[in-house]
């Protein structure tokens, strides 16, 4: 009786497996159970299902009284199964397990049956279902798909983890990613394993690090090609790998020689992959793969193709996520690139790529007029979702030369653009649309330019340029005198009056948006004439006119409910938060701007998102100074999301939040200011918004005592002052703490001098009122 069969050169050489630890504990966990025949390992090629099979089977193999290791795919495998199934057929007693079987279980057989792949796929169902009448056999069976055969039991086996977006520091582009946190991704560190066999003197360095983090993702996490990736460093630096693999995955290779040929290549493997697809399957494999990761049913025209079941379970196409109860799609690399290489070879990807571009234009504009009210918000989300196809059908309409066609769904992205915070694609999207004085804008109606100049001052206003925003929208006004739309000019007026305000000129504002908004009003343009109400609005406030700003504003408030325009909704109720904290109202304030934090995160906005949660943030520093660890989170987090957007900060708000830093590292221990700062650097968008949601609301303003913002307490000074708020003595509170007795009566005077308190009873009312 042999205790391991000859290991085929197909399962490779020994090498420690990364990032399986968790499908190693539950592949062994189920080979031992005594209930179970039939376990198979699926998933898409390359993705190291042999190489997980076979290291279990070395650490437990010497549990089972036989193990055998097959290549399902060998020419000889059909004879060897035949010779198995007749060893293991209950024909009589089980004999007795010979003394090399080390302590393994009597008559228990293990076999390993790899790659149970196309043409070997069904003489390795009839084996296994011939093998199922003998109890004492156990199956460890590797397939790109289930092998459908009664009792089977999977083990879905995913690529490797791949690193998230590089997060970069507040007022910079996206910085280099930190080292050490990259080599906790298991992608990450099994490039560097293996990079390390290929050159001992390569080391995971700020300068590399993000190179090897776009290489691990461009490759989808998937081992085989993270690992042929990492041999490439001997002819290439890190910095230029992204580089070769960007268009094309395939141009991967050098796997080991006694490597089957499909592993040593990435070309090699995406063809094996597809082998003895039907034609339906193939052609909507190359109709998919000129797609951009991401996409969805709906947006692909996927809902009704049957073929959609056999790609999905070959893992040629995966899910990638899922956005508003749909699946995010994508066809899973080096698949992608070989499909597109076939398509190029067969003449037939200009035709798909135009297909592609006319799905998306339609889908933009199909969505314009629901952007301004109801269905905002799922449209929004569902545009973000599709934001690199959408871009990929811009880039295709201007090569082809159709510039109408470009510019048009250039200024149906307006609205997502500025949500998703791609201001700086946006302007530049705008201005080659226009190309003025260019052949591009040669071609383009006079009336399609005006819009474009309006929409380039609007994306200049985001990033933090007024002064170019007014330029912008003057030379869209010019452009449009010669058009005659009124309607148009007056859109155009209004955003002219807000970028004045915001460049320090409240009377020019004031002409331009009076005038714009009785226009827009007598036409009938309700978002317009909303969005100029809170501009104007803006500009009475800033001119200490707060009775008539606020009338103003509640009739743009009102319109924006009923259209249910959330985003519009939201910036008139910053505005409205300014006003009550010009009138001392904090709590009106909150509640505004916890509305509009709400409204924001239905839309999933990154434009406007930090600056609201500076304001939150400074609010939450007036009325809950306990709350200053959340506080720096929140800044913290509208740092580094603002820093996303590469969105400059006006002076005056800048000093401001480099004051309330200043203060909050003052009052905090270094080490707690620290910790909170770099959590709200991590925090994405929808983190934060929770987390400011998260904050205690403020209570009716005090009476008496000191304001809020002068309460400065420690953190155990807030501990005690909780506790004394719950009527604790100072024994208990010192017990509770692991304190002494004469240092809980220390902190309870310091509480009660910065309170302004005179008695126990007065810090507890006083804690009532700020948490």
């Amino acid at each position: 009786m042999s205790v391991m069969g000859t290991l085929p050169a197909s399962l490779g050489p020994v090498t420690e497996l990364v990032g399986r630890e968790l499908e190693a504990a539950m592949l062994r966990e189920r080979l031992r159970d005594p209930l179970v025949r039939l376990v198979t390992v699926t998933g898409r090629a390359g993705v190291g299902k042999s190489r997980l099979a076979l290291e279990v089977v070395r650490e437990i193999g010497g549990e089972f009284g036989r193990v055998e290791v097959l290549d399902a795919g060998a020419p000889d495998t059909p004879s060897a199964l035949t010779a198995v199934t007749g060893l293991t057929a209950v024909t009589g007693p089980t004999e007795p397990c010979s003394p090399s079987a080390q302590g393994g279980e009597p008559g228990r057989f293990l076999l390993l049956l790899d790659g149970c792949d196309h043409e070997a796929r069904a003489g390795a169902a009839a084996a296994l279902e011939a093998l199922s009448g003998d109890p004492r056999v156990v199956v460890l069976a590797t397939a790109v798909e289930p092998l459908g055969v009664y009792g089977e039991l999977l083990l879905p086996l995913d690529p490797l983890p791949v690193p998230g977006p590089v997060r970069g520091p507040a007022g910079g582009a996206a910085a280099a990613a930190d080292p050490q946190e990259l080599q906790e991704v298991a992608s990450v560190a099994l490039f560097v394993r293996r990079a390390r066999a290929a050159d001992p003197a390569f080391a995971l360095t700020l300068e590399n690090a993000g190179a090897v983090a776009e290489i691990c993702t461009l490759l989808d996490g998937l081992p085989l090609a993270v690992e042929l990736a990492a041999r490439r460093l001997r002819l290439l630096p890190p910095h230029l790998l992204p580089v070769r693999l960007r268009d094309r995955t395939t141009v991967l290779s050098g796997g080991p020689a006694n490597a089957p040929e499909r592993h040593r290549s990435l070309a090699a493997l995406a063809e094996w992959s597809c082998r003895g697809l039907d034609a339906p399957a193939r052609a909507l494999l190359a109709r998919l793969a000129v797609y951009e990761p991401g996409f969805g049913l709906s947006a692909a025209g996927l809902s009704a193709e049957p073929a959609v079941d056999t790609l999905m379970d070959r893992g040629l196409l995966v899910v990638v996520g899922e956005e508003q109860g749909e699946l995010r799609l994508a066809v899973s690399e080096p698949v992608r690139s070989h499909a597109r290489e076939v398509l190029a070879q067969a003449g037939g990807e200009d035709a798909a790529r135009d297909a592609h571009a006319e799905r998306y234009r339609t889908l933009v504009g199909s969505a314009r007029a629901g952007l301004g009210g109801t269905g905002q918000d799922h449209l929004l989300r569902e545009l973000a979702a599709e934001g690199a196809n959408v871009t990929a059908a811009l880039r295709r309409l201007r090569e082809r030369g159709d510039c109408e066609a470009a510019a048009a769904l250039v200024l149906g992205c307006r609205l997502p653009w500025l949500v998703q915070g791609r201001l700086r694609e946006g302007l530049e999207w705008c201005d080659e649309s226009d190309g003025a004085g260019g052949a591009g804008g040669a071609v383009l109606p006079e009336a399609v330019r005006a819009r474009l100049a309006d929409m380039s001052g609007v994306f200049a206003l985001s990033l933090g340029d007024p002064q170019e925003a007014v330029r912008r929208h003057r030379r869209a006004l010019a452009l449009g005198k010669g058009v005659g739309d009124r309607r148009q000019n007056a859109l155009v007026s209004a955003h002219l009056g807000a970028a004045l305000l915001e460049a320090g000129d409240p009377p020019g504002a004031r002409a331009v948006l009076v005038t714009a908004l009785s226009a827009l009003e007598s036409m009938g343009v309700t978002g317009g004439a909303a969005g100029a109400a809170v501009s104007l609005a803006g500009v009475l406030r800033a001119e200490g006119d707060r009775r008539r700003a606020q009338e103003l504003l509640d009739r743009a408030v009102e319109a924006l409910r009923r259209t249910r325009d959330g985003r519009g909704l939201a910036g008139a109720l910053r505005t409205e938060a300014a006003l009550a904290l010009d009138g001392d109202e904090p709590a009106r304030a909150d509640r505004a701007l916890r509305e509009s934090l709400r409204l924001y995160g239905d839309v999933g906005e990154r434009t406007e998102l930090p600056g609201l949660l500076e304001e939150f943030s400074l609010l939450l520093m007036r009325t809950a100074p306990a709350q200053r660890p959340r506080t720096v989170r929140l800044l913290a987090a509208a740092d580094t999301l603002r820093a996303e957007t590469g969105a400059a900060v006006a002076d005056e708000w800048r000093s401001a939040a480099e004051r309330a830093r200043t203060d909050l590292s003052a009052r905090l221990d270094w080490t707690d200011f620290g910790v909170a700062w770099a959590e709200g650097v991590r925090m994405t968008a929808p983190q934060a918004v929770a987390e400011a949601l998260a904050a205690p609301a403020p209570a009716r303003r005090p009476t008496s005592g000191p304001a809020p913002e002068d309460q400065s307490l420690t953190p155990r000074q807030v501990q005690v002052a909780l506790l004394v708020s719950e009527g604790m003595t100072n024994r208990q509170i010192a017990a509770r703490l692991d304190i002494s007795e004469w240092t809980v009566v220390n902190h309870v005077r310091q509480v009660m001098r910065r309170l302004g308190c005179s008695s126990r009873v007065q810090v507890a009312g006083a804690v009532g009122r700020w948490t």
